[in-house]
């Protein structure tokens, strides 16, 4: 059975020379500093409630990885910050860092 449009087959997947061809991206996002951060506050203090007292302020963020058909790390960082201010972060309350491995 043909793979479907934009997606691709199972062999091509498993392939190990495409997937030596692969860079990733990790892409690292979290609320800026003087952002409330709600989340980051109930961990906190479950941590605390759980006896560890010595956990002070606690952040939330995510971290986004993304494997990308790119051989140039300085490409792949330049798609992969693009890709952040336009999607993956809101960069009114968000910030990001981007961190290419090869």
């Amino acid at each position: 059975m043909p793979a479907k449009a934009g997606i691709p087959s199972l062999p091509r997947l498993l392939n190990p020379a495409r997937e030596s061809q692969l860079m990733k991206a990790i892409i690292t996002v979290m609320l800026k500093n003087g952002v409330l951060d709600p989340q980051g506050k109930a961990i906190g203090q479950a941590l605390n409630n759980l006896g560890y007292g010595q956990v002070g302020e606690v952040r939330a963020g995510k971290i986004i990885e993304l494997e990308l058909t790119e051989t140039d790390p300085a490409a792949a960082k330049a798609a992969a910050e693009e890709m952040a201010k336009k999607l993956l972060a809101n960069t009114v309350i968000e910030s990001f860092k981007v961190e290419i491995a090869a």
